[in-house]
């Protein structure tokens, strides 16, 4: 077949040493490549919907916020410049989305609604799991009395290990401001389960 002359014969790279790296794929998904922006969601979706679980306490509305902040992303392309990793911008997104729906949730309609899975019967005796569903919901009830800004603090930092720097980053605040949000998280938490320990 003949050719325009610019194509060069060879086998074209495949496997992981062509994986493109997320600033590629941002930078094609900003010029309008949505296959681009699609495998982006495919590789950082699953780390987002944890996190939104773990702040919010509920899956349907934690995927809503994940969709919002990804449909939110995609229009904001423009705007993303690479400063931050991509993962870290996005993380701020779902970050702020989940902030906002904590902040406007009525106080009681929080993560003691939430219902515990039943531990299997052939793991744990009525006494242990009546004490394990105690302390969960007790844990549940701290976590629901803790700031939306704390909560998310607290999560970022103790279920995904993130840095200060990139908690600062994803809420919005200062370094310092984590610093004293996650201290004061972890002094409720600490003293809401002392009776679990």
């Amino acid at each position: 077949m003949p050719g325009d002359g610019n194509h060069t014969s060879g086998p074209t790279p495949s496997g992981p040493a062509a994986d493109p790296g997320d600033e590629l794929l941002a930078a094609r998904a900003r010029e309008g490549d949505e296959g681009a922006f699609e495998t982006l969601v495919h590789r950082h979706g699953p780390a987002l919907l944890k996190l939104a679980v773990r702040i919010l306490g509920d899956t349907a509305e934690a995927e809503d916020a994940v969709q919002e902040a990804f449909v939110s992303a995609w229009r904001r392309l423009p705007e993303y410049r690479g400063e931050a990793a991509f993962r870290t911008w996005m993380y701020r997104i779902v970050t702020n989305r989940c902030l906002n729906q904590l902040r406007s949730r009525r106080p009681a309609a929080d993560l003691d609604t939430v219902p515990e899975p039943a531990a299997p019967e052939h793991e744990a005796s009525p006494a242990r799991a009546a004490e394990s569903t105690a302390a969960m919901k007790a844990l549940g009830t701290a976590l629901a009395e803790l700031s939306p800004e704390q909560r998310a603090c607290w999560v970022l930092r103790e279920l995904h290990n993130q840095s200060y720097e990139e908690i600062a980053e994803a809420v919005g605040i200062t370094h310092q401001a984590v610093r004293g949000r996650i201290f004061r998280a972890r002094r409720h938490l600490t003293e809401a389960m002392g009776a679990w320990r």
